[in-house]
C-alpha cells in the first residue's frame, strides 16, 4: 500500500498518489491498493468526472499546474470536508473581530459557518463571500473595488490591492490551491497572490484553510510558505514533514472531522 495520510478513502489516495508521481498506470494502482483493475477504473472516472485526476487509456495523469479546477466543480468538491474546515476556523474568531477572507470555495464555507457570529466587520474580495455575509445585522461587510472575475466572484487588479492595504484586520483568512511537500504555498494566478499577500500583511493572525486534496497539489506560482501562517486548518493529517515545519515555526495545527452523514 503506498502511504498515505490518516483516514484517507481509496480513491482520496489513488488521487494523492497520482499527484505525487504525475502518472500512474492503472495496474499499478491496482496493485499497490489490492483491487481489481476494474475497480480502479471505476474509482479513476468518478476522479476525473470531479477534476481530481485526468483520466487516460491505461492510467490516470496529475490536473494541469497551470489552470485551476472550474468553479462548479471546486464547489460540490469534497464539500463535507470543506465545510468541516470551515466550521472549525469559524469556532476560533470571537465576537467583536475584524477579519480579511479571500476567494476560494473553502474560505466561502468559512463564510458560511460565521452565522450566529456578533460584531464581526469583514473586509473581502470575494462576492460569493460578500453575499453570504451582507444579510446578517450583526456583520458589517466591505467589498474591495476592483475588476470582477466572472467565473468565481473574485474582484483582483490594483484598485482591490489598493483597498485590502488601507485595512488592518485581527485576523485574515486565505485559502490556496496547492501545498507542496516542503510547505511552499502554491497557487495559479499572480493577481488573486498579490491579494493574499496583501491580507497576510495586513493581518494580525492568518489562517490558513486547505482540505487533503492541496498536499502535494503543484500549481506553478509560488504563493508564500506554510511556516509565515499562524494556524492551518485542514481536514486530515498532514505528513510527518509538514508536520514538522509547523511545529518549528510554531504554527496551530486543527484537523477538523468532517461529518459522515452529509454528503458531498
Amino acid at each position: 500500500m503506498p502511504e498515505t495520510a490518516p483516514g484517507l478513502s481509496r480513491q482520496q489516495a489513488i488521487a494523492a498518489t497520482v499527484r505525487k508521481h504525475g502518472y500512474v498506470a492503472n495496474e499499478d494502482l491496482a496493485q499497490l491498493f489490492d483491487v481489481a483493475v476494474q475497480t480502479i477504473r471505476r474509482d479513476i472516472r468518478a476522479l476525473d468526472g470531479a477534476g481530481e485526476v485526468v483520466r487516460h487509456h491505461g492510467g490516470a495523469s496529475a490536473p494541469s499546474s497551470v489552470e485551476n479546477i472550474a468553479y462548479a466543480q471546486r464547489q460540490i468538491l469534497n464539500r463535507r470536508e470543506k465545510d468541516a474546515i470551515g466550521h472549525c476556523a469559524a469556532d476560533a474568531i470571537p465576537d467583536g473581530a475584524s477579519l480579511f477572507i479571500n476567494i476560494g470555495t473553502t474560505t466561502e464555507a468559512f463564510a458560511r459557518s460565521l452565522a450566529g457570529h456578533r460584531g464581526l466587520q469583514v473586509i473581502t474580495n470575494n462576492l460569493h463571500v460578500a453575499s453570504l455575509l451582507a444579510g446578517g445585522p450583526d456583520c458589517r461587510v466591505v467589498v474591495t473595488g476592483g475588476t470582477v472575475r466572472v467565473r468565481d466572484g473574485g474582484i483582483l487588479g490594483p484598485d482591490s490591492l489598493t483597498m485590502l492595504g488601507r485595512y488592518r484586520a485581527d485576523y485574515g483568512v486565505i485559502g490556496i490551491s496547492g501545498i507542496d511537500e516542503d510547505g511552499t504555498l502554491l497557487d495559479f494566478d499572480s493577481d488573486e497572490i498579490r491579494a493574499s499577500e496583501q491580507i497576510r500583511n495586513n493581518s494580525r493572525q492568518i489562517f490558513l484553510l486547505a482540505d487533503h486534496t492541496k498536499f502535494g497539489r503543484r500549481p506553478l506560482v509560488r504563493a508564500g510558505h506554510i511556516s509565515e501562517v499562524s494556524a492551518f486548518f485542514t481536514d486530515c493529517q498532514p505528513s510527518p514533514a509538514i508536520c514538522d515545519v509547523l511545529a518549528a515555526a510554531g504554527v496551530a495545527l486543527h484537523v477538523a472531522i468532517p461529518d459522515v452523514r452529509k454528503r458531498t
